[in-house]
């Protein structure tokens, strides 16, 4: 486990700095500074769990605008906010 941010006492000193890997011990001395709690980092996803979930945005998406009709010319309002809304959730950056 890594640590998220920086560890600090009842007194602000720091126990342990951001990024630090803890171990069995560190853990174990926790109690002794009455520390319940820890700020753990989390693993980045994997690149499957990326792609599973950008798919399962694309279906809901989807689904969701699947009475719009994208030709539509005088549907250019619902066409721009699927743009829009597909850049957000699938994490592009670019609207149409």
């Amino acid at each position: 486990m890594i640590l998220s941010d920086v560890l600090l006492d009842a007194h602000g000193q720091v126990l342990l700095p951001q990024g630090a890997v803890l171990t069995e011990n560190m853990l174990a001395l926790m109690p002794r500074h009455n520390i319940d709690m820890l700020p753990i980092q989390a693993p980045p996803p994997t690149p499957e769990a990326i792609a599973a979930q950008q798919a399962a945005d694309s279906e809901r998406l989807a689904y969701l605008f699947r009475k719009h009709d994208p030709d539509d010319p005088l549907d250019a309002a619902t066409t721009l906010l699927r743009s829009y809304v597909t850049a957000y959730r699938l994490g592009t950056g670019e609207a149409a």
